[in-house]
């Protein structure tokens, strides 16, 4: 495997760079950032690109470097904070559904399947305008949306391990269904989520970004990728780099999130590889 990613996969090493480039980036921001990301100029608005603003300034006379930079904080802290709560959920609601059966089992799959047929972008749209703009509810409407695709794959990863001899063996030791559930079930069903997880980054991410361009998200001046594209619509025409920069920062690190994750599940699974060959 590792041969095959050295020879065989330079993007592995591409994606995992410009994830590293960011969150370096996010981690220091308050260090490498040029400007005061906050800190409006109205005699510098609309400033090109030039030395002092490498990415020109916004209608406010802000750094759109400094506010990309400090905006990887936000889009970053959402993905992890909404992907850890919903891989947490997700896991905890699908091991013991899928463990343990019976109609309880038939009644949270009702549930999740009723969370998934909603279309993602408009149930956390209607999370986010009943409860309101800003971080704490973007969060909130995200996990609300993203926890049940990994009960979902939870618990059918449960259901085709638990009759596994090592699973009966220790149930046969007396071994309680917690212990076996923490210690034996979930070891053997967490690599699969991990890579959904990672894949999940990309997706949250973008529908936080897409949130908050339409108003429900992390509200200006505040920078977020998102508002600052909303920010920016008004002047595609006269300065197109306010929604440029951004736009190209939301696709580097979605695109990056999405390739590592095909890599780690071509590496979980070698198989899933040949049978797309």
């Amino acid at each position: 495997m590792k041969t095959k990613i050295n020879k065989k996969n330079p993007g592995f090493f591409l994606s995992a760079g410009i994830l590293v480039f960011f969150i370096l980036a996010a981690i220091f921001a308050g260090y490498i950032a040029p400007h005061d990301p906050e800190k409006a100029n109205l005699e510098l608005r609309l400033k090109e690109p030039c030395r002092e603003f490498p990415l020109g300034t916004d209608h406010m006379g802000r750094c759109i470097l400094s506010r990309i930079i400090f905006g990887a904080r936000i889009s970053l802290s959402v993905g992890l904070l909404v992907v850890s709560s919903s891989l947490a959920l997700g896991l905890a609601v699908g091991s013991l559904s899928g463990y343990y059966g019976g109609w309880e089992d038939e009644a949270v799959m009702r549930i999740v399947d009723a969370f998934l047929a909603f279309p993602s972008l408009l149930l956390a749209l209607g999370i986010a305008g009943l409860f309101g703009a800003g971080f704490k509810n973007l969060v909130i409407a995200l996990i609300v949306v993203d926890w049940a695709g990994y009960a979902r794959l939870a618990r059918s990863s449960v259901i085709s391990v638990k009759e596994q001899d090592y699973i009966k063996a220790s149930k046969g030791l007396g071994v309680g269904d917690m212990h076996v559930i923490v210690h034996h079930v979930i070891p053997n069903i967490i690599s699969p989520l991990i890579v959904m997880a990672t894949i999940g980054m990309g997706y949250v991410i973008l529908s936080a970004a897409g949130l908050s361009f339409l108003g429900f998200g992390v509200q200006p001046p505040t920078p977020e990728w998102g508002s600052m594209l909303n920010e920016g619509k008004t002047y595609i025409r006269s300065a197109p780099y306010i929604m440029v920069f951004p736009g190209i920062a939301i696709m580097l690190v979605v695109l990056a999130f999405n390739y590592l994750g095909d890599e780690l599940r071509d590496l979980i699974d070698p198989r899933t590889r040949k049978d797309i060959e």
